[in-house]
């Protein structure tokens, strides 16, 4: 099921916007916002995330590189209160397919390791603090627009993932699939030198 859903996004967003033999920078920056509405208190979750990629692309349509992410959230219910820091750090691979000179369409896929640290405190009293390491792996589907000379903006609203963590403080192990189309709006700019 996950090789077939890969090669479908993979064939249904193709070509590329620059050259070969060229280098890949950019970056995308994310917010999510959650409320759950309950009726003794209301669940708020608010995530900030950054990912720069570097990658080399060796085919007209092809690039590989390095991609990191460093996310941060927090959530509320009431008077307990989380935060969690965490730091991903991988490799990706893109698959663009230009619709004509201004805009393109790619799948990135990227995969690699995960570190995570949660903070909890209730009404300002420390609680506990935990750390975890994982894997992850995701594909997303974007947007880019050429702005000028391989200068441009990435749009993505979601995509599909994986991630897994191993939580120290506690025997847990946590797994997560996400398909969030929709639900995160990620901007990013990219630029091939």
């Amino acid at each position: 099921m996950k090789k077939m859903l890969l090669i479908l996004a993979l064939s249904v967003f193709g070509f590329a916007n620059a050259q070969k033999g060229t280098i890949l920078v950019g970056g995308n920056i994310g917010y999510t916002s959650e409320k759950i509405d309950r009726e003794v208190s209301a669940l708020k979750t608010n995530t900030f995330q950054f990912s720069p990629k570097v990658g080399y692309q060796f085919h007209d349509n092809w690039t590989a590189g390095a991609e990191f992410v460093v996310e941060s959230s927090k959530t509320n219910n009431g008077g307990l209160e989380g935060k969690a820091n965490n730091f991903k750090a991988g490799a990706f691979v893109r698959y663009t397919m230009p619709l004509n000179e201004t805009f393109s369409v790619f799948a990135d896929l990227g995969a690699g390791f995960q570190n995570q640290k949660i903070k909890t405190n209730d009404n300002g009293v420390f609680l506990s603090e935990s750390k975890a390491d994982g894997f992850y792996a995701g594909v997303t589907p974007a947007l880019f627009i050429n702005m000028k000379k391989g200068f441009g903006l990435n749009f993505s609203i979601g995509g599909l993932g994986y991630e897994t963590l191993a939580i120290d403080s506690e025997d847990v192990d946590y797994s997560k699939f996400s398909f969030n189309f929709g639900k995160t709006v990620n901007i990013g700019i990219s630029k091939n030198f």
